[in-house]
Formats: C-alpha cells, structure tokens, sequence
C-alpha cells in the first residue's frame, strides 16, 4: 500500500485539516504544515488497513513447518494500524494544542449544553 503527497484522498484530508486548523498562529505555520501532510497521509493509510482489516480479520492462521499445527497470530497489517493509528491521534492532539484557547475544535458528536 503506497500513499504518496499527491493521491486525491490524501490531498481532500490535507484540506479538510487545513480548514479545520486554520486558525492555528502563523508564526507556527511551518510546523503546523509538515504536522498536517503527515495526518493526512496517515488518515488514509489507516482507512486503507481498516477497509483490509474488515476483509480479511485481524488473525490469521500460521503453520512454522508441517511438522507443527497452525495456530492463530495476529497479523501484521493489524499491528501495523494501531501503531499508525496511535501516531495519527498524537498528530492531531499537537494540531489541537497549537489553537488559540478560545478556538479549541469542537466535538460535533458530544451533547450540547444549550437546549431548553
């Protein structure tokens, strides 16, 4: 699976963080920038694992010789997607730190406190 800068899932994530962390500070733009084409990339990796995670399983059966049974192991694409998937989610907590306090990204998901 290679994901390179110019792929279009890879360039509609770049934007879609580029606007959710517009109001990050220029002055730490440059940092902010290398921060959000490696989250980019990695959002798409991850989708790419997961859709083959779903497929094929997250185990599979592995046979050392003949001489031995074959016993279940995790496969590798399956270790792989939490390492990248705890390297995405330390990426966007430093995107989000680097907000202004009063900008922080708002959970869509959560419950609002406003209704009557």
């Amino acid at each position: 699976m290679k994901v390179s800068d110019t792929d279009k899932n890879v360039i509609k994530e770049r934007e879609r963080l580029e606007a959710v962390y517009k109001d990050i500070p220029n002055e730490k733009r440059e940092v902010v920038e290398g921060l959000i084409i490696q989250a980019a990339r990695l959002r798409v990796m991850l989708n790419y694992m997961w859709t083959d995670i779903q497929e094929n399983g997250e185990y599979n059966m592995f046979q050392q010789s003949q001489n031995v049974p074959a016993y279940e192991r995790e496969r590798p694409v399956a270790r792989l997607y939490n390492t990248r998937d705890q390297s995405y989610q330390r990426i966007i907590k430093q995107l989000t730190d680097l907000l202004p306090k009063d900008k922080k990204v708002v959970d869509l998901d959560a419950p609002a406190d406003d209704y009557v």
